[in-house]
């Protein structure tokens, strides 16, 4: 597929104009690749090679998008660290449209630091390269994991020095999802319902929202209260899947909560190092409102602002008042605890080898006991588990306890770890879930410093790693330890 012959749906401007504004991205003066996901490339049916040409250099950036695409900056709302900001939208972003991958599913093709346009807010709209990079790898580690997210499909030097703190070389990313419909979508469309009443918005952002990801919810009696619960029971997923792999988003902003059920937003994201649930990472985060352990109650958070966009359409469509409307989106928030505790104790279990079909009771407690026992003792929490599965094999180290070593209450540890043998756990079925290998943070910085410096060697090393996260291999032994500086490790957003 070419400039020729790649056609870019306009769907989402089609069906909400109210939310899109038509833009063009800024011209680039001296593009160059730097990074293309060819995984990617390929599922959406596009030709490598024609990407790296300077046509195809010119759609990565937005510059010549194909003939017929509306390129659009759509609008959004979303609270931010706990505060309502009524007007958001794609500062430094576009949708370019959405195209149909090979398996036949709609996905949006969307551009980060193409330049300003009308909701940039007084910033320039443009990207640095080391943050691009940043979320190009972390976001193929997160898929190379299993996680749902939102995918590079390549990042492009634009030849143009951003200002920062200090010039810095600028650069665009383009980002492939199922779609970039957020909560902060369904808050502005909320907005926009109450000033012009009539509209019927957020009734068609859930029709479009439904359609688009989970298209039973159109024959609910409730398609408002049903796409709730879907949005709801995807999040929980999500959430759990982060959990399990010691995550830390970093900026769970309302705008950063997607209907799909994918990760977006790789600003000042991090992974752990030493198990903690109180982790935070982000140097704007200084109260730890998004710390590691507090995401699920976050989202929860999150969803409830959610359900409010939803009151009227609910009260209409289930035809009860405004508290019998209340009462039914209650009623789903409050499976969120539940539906994310069964996800998460079920990849804790998986983790463990455990076998299909344990008590409920057995696998929570043996669970709970070890978050214990991991989070006094802060152990790594990547290694950790590869190393309880080379305990079960006696091949790690010279006594041959290699989790036992990582922990400060031995008793603890060898009553949890009878308990935990006793149930038959498979270090094979351990070692396919757990990964050797994930972002990082201190290489990961070092591999972005050395890009901005001109050097992608690192970077392209750290890649092909984390994008094999459960092939161990002694050449990569480095990739597998935490900082040996320790913390703390402070991202930022790179905005």
């Amino acid at each position: 597929m070419t400039a020729t012959t790649l056609h870019l749906e306009h769907r989402f401007a089609d069906a909400l104009p109210e939310l899109a504004v038509d833009w063009q991205a800024e011209a680039a003066p001296g593009p160059t690749l730097l990074a293309l996901d060819e995984e990617l490339v390929g599922e959406l049916g596009l030709d490598p090679a024609w990407l790296r040409t300077e046509e195809g250099l010119r759609l990565l950036t937005g510059e010549h998008p194909p003939a017929g695409a509306r390129p659009v900056a759509q609008g959004y709302a979303g609270h931010q660290f706990g505060g309502y900001s009524p007007r958001l939208g794609d500062g430094r972003a576009l949708l370019l449209g959405e195209l149909t991958d090979r398996e036949g599913r709609l996905r949006d093709l969307h551009l980060k630091g193409s330049g300003r346009t009308p909701w940039s807010r007084g910033g320039d709209g443009l990207a640095v390269v080391g943050p691009m990079l940043r979320e190009h790898l972390v976001s193929a580690a997160m898929h190379a994991l299993g996680v749902p997210t939102t995918r590079s499909l390549g990042v492009v030097a634009t030849g143009r020095a951003v200002q920062r703190e200090q010039p810095l070389p600028g650069a665009v990313l383009a980002r492939v999802a199922s779609s970039h419909l957020r909560v902060g979508t369904l808050q502005y469309a909320a907005a926009l319902d109450h000033q012009q009443p009539g509209t019927g918005l957020v009734r068609r952002v859930v029709e479009h929202a439904a359609a688009r990801h989970h298209p039973h919810v159109l024959d609910a009696d409730v398609p408002a209260l049903a796409l709730l619960e879907e949005v709801t029971r995807v999040q929980a997923e999500l959430v759990a899947s982060w959990m399990s792999v010691g995550f830390v988003h970093g900026v769970m902003n309302t705008d950063n909560v997607t209907l799909s059920g994918e990760t977006i937003d790789y600003g000042p994201c991090a992974f752990l190092d030493g198990f903690d649930q109180a982790a935070v990472f982000s140097s704007i985060d200084t109260g730890g409102r998004y710390a590691f352990g507090q995401q699920p109650a976050v989202t929860q958070w999150n969803l409830a602002r959610m359900a409010e966009t939803l009151l009227p359409l609910v009260a209409e469509q289930a035809g009860v008042d405004q508290d019998g409307a209340v009462e039914r989106c209650v009623a789903v928030l409050e499976t969120f605890p539940t539906l994310y505790g069964e996800a998460y104790a079920a990849r804790l279990a998986a983790k463990l080898g455990l076998p299909a079909g344990l008590d409920p009771e057995v696998r929570t407690a043996l669970v709970g006991d070890l978050l214990t026992l991991m989070q006094a003792a802060r152990v790594d929490h990547t290694g950790f588990f590869r190393d309880l599965a080379r305990e079960l094999r006696g091949t790690g180290g010279e006594l041959g306890t290699p989790a036992r070593d990582r922990v400060l209450d031995l008793p603890a540890y060898d009553d949890w770890a009878t308990r935990w043998r006793a149930l038959g756990p498979d270090p094979d079925a351990m070692d396919a879930v757990n990964p050797a290998y994930v972002p990082r943070n201190h290489l990961l910085q070092a591999a972005l410093d050395a890009a901005d410096a001109g050097d992608l060697a690192p970077f392209e090393r750290m890649l092909e790693v984390v994008t094999h996260p459960f092939d161990e291999r002694p050449e990569w032994a480095t990739y597998a330890l935490p900082d040996p500086a320790g913390g703390p490790f402070v991202t930022y957003c790179g905005t």
